[in-house]
């Protein structure tokens, strides 16, 4: 479903992404784990379009999506849930959500959409009318999640989504990561929770300094000495 080949990506004079490469298969959970300042949101950040890339190649479905504006990478069907959440904090969880169905094709199936989210997030339902800013850490990941799913994605990219969150609220968050995963939408979580996300994942790719340094499938991965000693702390 996605490919990215080569990337190079640059912040001023500074290098980010350094001939970065790897696939997303449709249906799977694919993670991308790495230290702090690796270049993982830099990797989502190019694929949505609001990172240029200098060299390489990023094809989504077979299609190059160079130099498309992040709204058209939307309209493609690829959504980010931003680290941080970044709701409208002022707005009701009902208006957030809907913002996510901006594209003319999310808008016309805005009220199905919807109700698939409420029944994935029934507190968003009960929240609903409040507004963004007034829920609990958790909840305001879960109506993050919600609007990235209202623009009706085939591939949703989350970025660090169980930052903040208590370790009980991680781990409800990656168990509804698979139920998201299960009504068949492709998944690539960016993470620092190695140990949940390694329970989600069917592959995982270690990127390390802007590079990918290893790559399988996760059970593959798990067992590395470096992964055990550097991420998991065995």
């Amino acid at each position: 479903m996605l490919n990215l080949k080569g990337i190079d990506c640059f912040y001023g004079d500074f290098q980010v992404l350094r001939d970065l490469s790897l696939k997303v298969e449709a249906g799977q959970i694919v993670a991308l784990l790495g230290p702090n300042a690796a270049g993982k949101s830099s990797t989502l950040a190019a694929i949505s379009g609001a990172l240029p890339y200098t060299k390489g190649e990023i094809n989504f479905c077979e299609k190059p999506i160079k130099g498309i504006k992040p709204e058209k990478v939307v309209d493609l069907g690829i959504a980010l849930v931003p680290e941080g959440r970044k709701l409208f904090q002022t707005l009701t969880v009902r208006e957030n959500l809907e913002l996510g169905a901006y594209s003319r094709h999310a808008r016309e199936k805005r009220g199905k959409t919807l109700q698939q989210v409420y029944e994935l997030f029934p507190v968003l339902k009960d929240r609903s009318s409040q507004t963004a800013g007034s829920l609990s850490g958790g909840e305001q990941q879960m109506c993050a999640i919600g609007r990235g799913l209202m623009a009706q994605p085939r591939l949703l990219m989350i970025d660090e989504m169980s930052l903040g969150l208590s370790p009980i609220l991680a781990k409800q968050m990656f168990t509804m990561v698979q139920e998201i995963a299960a009504i068949g939408i492709t998944i690539f979580l960016v993470e620092q929770q190695v140990h949940h996300t390694m329970r989600v994942a069917d592959y995982t790719y270690i990127i390390e300094k802007g590079h990918i340094t290893m790559s399988g499938p996760t059970k593959e991965i798990a067992a590395n000495e470096h992964v055990k000693k550097t991420y998991l702390g065995m």
